[in-house]
């Protein structure tokens, strides 16, 4: 499994997705689920290679690439 000591590595994520690893956080709260709702997980912050929109994967889903 990545770790944050992996934060800019090349990796890939359960979907085939390559990206940069950018963060990851332990313990995130995703602020766009309803307060009652939100539960604190283990959350990977991965972008695109070239730029664009990052996303957010189980880091245990995730390897390098």
């Amino acid at each position: 499994m990545i770790a944050r000591e992996d934060i800019g590595a090349r990796v890939e994520d359960a979907a085939g997705r390559v990206g940069i690893l950018r963060d990851v956080i332990p313990d995130y709260e995703d602020p766009a689920e309803s307060p009652g709702l939100r539960r604190k997980r283990p959350t990977a912050f991965l972008g695109p290679v070239g730029g664009g929109a990052e996303w957010l994967v189980s880091p245990e889903h995730v390897r390098w690439a």
